[in-house]
C-alpha cells in the first residue's frame, strides 16, 4: 500500500499523470490517471439540464461552475490520498455529450442557448439533409441544428463566426484552439474516411443549398479543425489555467489531446476501437457501437454513422428505452414485499428476481411485452405505452415474466442491429457491455449474448466511464511510441490480455430470443393501437 502511495505521489509531483474530464448529461466527472494508466484520483459534480423556451440547455455559468467543481473535487482527492498539491500533469483531455449546437459571433459571444443532443426539434432539417447528402443525418447532429435554424429564419444565423460542441467549446476557451477530435466531429458533420476530415463534397452541397440566403460565411469557415487521436491539440493558456483551477495552482503550458465525444470515450474505456469489436451501453436508454470493416451499402434511418477517435467507421444503433419499465416493475415488487412486512434491500431484490429470468422458458413462454416509456424511432413510435401481453395458453409465471421484461428491453436495439448483422453481413467477434443492465452477475450478459448471438464481456473497469476514456486518450498522445496505433496502445499499455468476464451465447437462448423477436415484430400493431386509444 505504501509502495502504491509513493508511486502515485511521485507521478503527481513529476507530472507523469493525465487528466480526463467528461461532461455527461447528469454528472461531470474528472479522473486523474497514473503512469500505469489506472485511475488514482477522481472528482465529480452533479448537474441537470434546463428547459428554456422549448430548448433543453445548460447555461455557460453552469458549465464552468460544474467543470471547476469537478476538477476541485479531484484535487481534494489527490490531497487527501497523497498529501500533495496538483500543480501540473502530463496531458489533459475534455469530453462531452456529443452533438448539440453552440454558435458564437466574432467577439466570441454565444449567439443562442446551447442546444443539447436531447432536443428533437430538427426533424425537417434531418430529413432534408439525409436526402441531400444521401447519408444519415440524425436530429441530434450539429449540422441538423444549424440547418433547422436556417429553415426557421432565426436571426442569429447570419452572425455566426464559429460552431462547435460542448467539449469543443471548453477546449477552445482553455487552449485558444478551435478543434475537435474526429470521433466528436463525426457527430457534427459527415467525415471523409480517406482524408479523416469533414466531407468536402457534402460541405459544397450544403453551401449550394443555402446560397440564396446570402450569409457572410461558408460552412467550412465556421467549423472546427478535425484532428485524430494522438495529435497534440493545443496547450493550456495562462487564462485557461485560471479558468480551470480557480485556486491558481495549476500551471499553464500543459498539452491537450483533441476533445472527444462520449461515444468515442466509451469505446476507449471498453477497449472497443478495433474493427469487429463493439460495445453496448445499457441503462435508461441503450446504444450499441460496432466498428465496421467497410462502409454500409445504403442509408438506414435506424443506424447512425460515426467514427472512433482514430477514424475507423462505426455503426451506432440507439434505442430510447431499456431498463426504465422493468425498474418500474421492480418498484411494484418492492412495494408488495414491504406490504407483507419484509425488509428486502434493493440489490437483493434485483439480484433475486432478475436471476429468476434464467430459469424461464427460452422464448419467455409465449409472453410479449413492450417497455416503451417514451417513443422509439427504430420501430417508428413518437410516444410509448408500456405493456405486457399474453394469450390464454401462455406460460405466465415469475421466471417468464422477468425474462420477457429483460428481452423486450433489447427489442428495439435488436431490430436495428439485425440490419447490420443480416442485411449488411457485418461481423463482430465480441461485444463489451457496461451500464445498469449488467449489474446482476451474468444475467444481463446471458440475455444480451442470446439477443446478438455473440460473446459478451463485462470489464471490471467499465464503471470508470468516459472520463477515464478521455484520460487514456490524453495519455496516448504523450506516451505512445511513434508508430503505435490507438488499438495497440490500449492492448499493450492499458488492458493487456484482460477482457473481463465473458459469457458465450447459449444456442437454446439464441433460438428463444429469435422466437420472441418474431412475436415482438408481429405485435407492434398492438403498441400502435394502445397509443391511438390510450391518450
Amino acid at each position: 500500500m505504501k509502495h502504491e502511495l509513493n508511486d502515485g505521489r511521485n507521478a503527481i509531483l513529476n507530472g507523469k499523470t493525465a487528466i480526463g474530464i467528461e461532461l455527461g448529461s447528469t454528472r461531470i466527472k474528472t479522473v486523474l490517471i497514473g503512469a500505469d494508466n489506472a485511475p488514482i484520483a477522481s472528482g465529480s459534480h452533479d448537474w441537470e439540464n434546463s428547459y428554456i423556451n422549448n430548448i433543453w440547455t445548460y447555461s455557460l455559468e453552469d458549465i464552468w461552475k460544474g467543470v471547476q467543481s469537478s476538477y476541485q473535487e479531484m484535487v481534494k482527492d489527490v490531497r487527501d490520498k497523497f498529501g500533495v498539491s496538483l500543480k501540473t500533469t502530463g496531458a489533459i483531455g475534455f469530453s462531452g455529450m456529443m452533438h448539440g449546437y453552440m454558435v458564437f459571433d466574432k467577439e466570441g459571444n454565444l449567439l443562442t442557448h446551447f442546444r443539447t443532443w436531447r432536443n428533437t426539434i430538427t426533424a425537417q432539417a434531418s430529413e432534408e439533409l439525409t436526402k441531400l447528402f444521401n447519408y444519415p443525418i440524425p436530429q441530434r447532429w450539429s449540422i441538423a441544428h444549424l440547418y433547422q435554424a436556417i429553415l426557421n429564419n432565426e436571426e442569429h444565423v447570419s452572425n455566426i463566426d464559429f460552431m462547435t460542441t460542448l467539449a469543443g467549446f471548453i477546449h477552445w476557451k482553455l487552449t485558444g484552439e478551435k478543434v475537435l477530435g474526429v470521433g466528436e466531429a463525426s457527430g457534427v458533420f459527415p467525415i471523409d474516411l480517406d482524408t479523416k476530415d469533414f466531407n468536402s463534397s457534402m460541405i459544397n452541397q450544403f453551401n449550394e443549398a443555402t446560397t440564396n440566403r446570402n450569409f457572410s460565411w461558408k460552412l467550412q469557415n465556421i467549423l472546427p479543425k478535425v484532428l485524430v487521436s494522438g495529435t497534440e491539440a493545443g496547450r493550456l493558456t495562462e487564462e485557461g489555467a485560471k479558468l480551470l483551477d480557480v485556486t491558481g495552482e495549476l500551471q499553464a503550458g500543459i498539452p491537450f489531446c483533441p476533445p472527444e465525444g462520449d461515444a468515442g470515450t466509451g469505446m476507449v474505456a471498453t477497449n472497443s476501437v478495433a474493427v469487429r469489436t463493439g460495445n453496448v451501453s445499457a441503462g435508461t436508454s441503450v446504444f450499441a457501437m460496432v466498428v465496421l470493416e467497410k462502409e454500409l451499402s445504403k442509408v438506414y434511418s435506424e443506424i447512425d454513422l460515426v467514427t472512433t477517435p482514430d477514424a475507423n467507421l462505426v455503426a451506432m444503433v440507439h434505442s430510447n428505452n431499456c431498463t426504465s419499465d422493468y425498474d418500474a416493475w421492480m418498484g411494484i415488487f418492492a412495494e408488495a414485499v414491504k406490504t407483507l412486512g419484509f425488509d428486502v434491500k434493493k440489490p437483493q431484490l434485483y439480484d433475486t428476481l432478475l436471476g429468476a429470468a434464467l430459469q424461464g422458458d427460452p422464448d419467455c413462454g409465449g409472453l410479449l411485452a413492450y417497455g416503451y416509456i417514451s417513443g422509439e424511432h427504430i420501430t417508428h413510435f413518437e410516444e410509448g405505452r408500456p405493456m405486457v401481453v399474453r394469450s390464454s395458453n401462455s406460460k405466465f409465471n415469475l421466471a417468464n415474466f422477468i425474462r420477457v421484461n429483460l428481452f423486450t428491453s433489447l427489442g428495439a436495439l435488436k431490430t436495428g442491429l439485425d440490419i447490420l448483422f443480416q442485411k449488411e453481413a457485418v461481423k463482430v467477434d465480441g461485444i463489451t457491455g457496461h451500464g445498469g443492465f449488467f449489474k446482476t452477475k451474468e444475467v444481463g450478459q446471458k440475455i444480451m449474448a442470446a439477443a446478438f448471438n455473440v460473446p459478451v464481456s463485462v470489464m471490471k473497469t467499465a464503471g470508470e466511464g468516459g472520463a477515464w476514456g478521455i484520460a487514456l486518450l490524453a495519455s496516448y498522445m504523450i506516451n505512445r511510441e511513434s508508430s503505435q496505433s490507438l488499438e495497440d496502445f490500449l492492448k499493450q499499455n492499458v488492458f493487456g490480455e484482460s477482457q473481463g468476464e465473458t459469457v458465450q451465447p447459449d444456442s437454446k437462448d439464441v433460438d428463444g430470443f429469435n422466437e420472441f423477436m418474431k412475436r415482438y415484430t408481429k405485435g407492434l400493431g398492438i403498441e400502435r393501437a394502445a397509443i391511438n386509444f390510450l391518450n
